[in-house]
């Protein structure tokens, strides 16, 4: 658990705005969106309570700046894997390798735009006007992309781009999910894991 930061003078709000989401992610993280109180991440921030509400209006606002953050970040992963791209199933199994990396090296990110069911009602997509969703379903529409020239070129197995999309997806997200969230399961080394899971995924996508 990251200490209070120190209070910081006027001024410096840009640089407090981002500790604020720091904290919040790392408490989201640990203990889920729902048992985490705004308090408490104005408490590991360094501010007071009413401070906090000056750069983020609710809970569910912080929530969702760290989901559109993450899939920002996958984003543009995908987009530099895509420059100069032609849909082999090597480029292929290299850009499904760019999905398990990114929730690898940023597991807090993951499990908050991922893992963290994020309103007991449901309401979370309309309280902050969807901007999470929006932001997944602009990361998704890449992963469509790339399998429908895979399909145009006549390389799936399937011919529905759309269900063969939605269960690579999935596919990746089970294993990331898995070893995030269970560390302590006897997993084989984790590099010849990957590497067999992404093999398992393309000869079951491609032809």
């Amino acid at each position: 658990m990251k200490t209070r930061s120190p209070r910081k003078p006027k001024g410096q709000g840009a640089e407090r705005r981002e500790e604020i989401l720091d904290a919040a992610q790392s408490l989201f993280a640990q203990k889920g969106v729902h048992a985490v109180s705004t308090r408490q991440i104005a408490e590991i921030a360094g501010i007071s309570q009413p401070a906090l509400y000056a750069y983020f209006a609710t809970k569910d606002d912080i929530a969702a700046e760290l989901c559109v953050r993450a899939f920002a970040i996958l984003g543009q992963k995908m987009a530099a894997a895509r420059i100069d791209y032609t849909p082999t199933p090597e480029n292929f199994e290299r850009c499904l390798r760019v999905y398990i990396d990114f929730g690898l090296e940023h597991p807090d990110a993951y499990r908050v735009a991922f893992m963290l069911e994020k309103s007991v009602d449901g309401s979370f997509l309309e309280k902050t006007g969807g901007r999470p969703m929006i932001a997944g379903k602009e990361v998704f529409h890449v992963f469509v992309e790339m399998v429908s020239e895979l399909h145009t070129k006549g390389l799936m197995a399937g011919g529905d781009v759309m269900a063969a999309t939605q269960s690579l997806w999935a596919g990746l997200h089970g294993l990331v999910s898995l070893l995030i969230a269970r560390p302590e399961f006897p997993w084989v080394d984790r590099a010849p894991l990957i590497a067999t899971h992404v093999a398992m995924l393309r000869r079951g996508a491609l032809k």
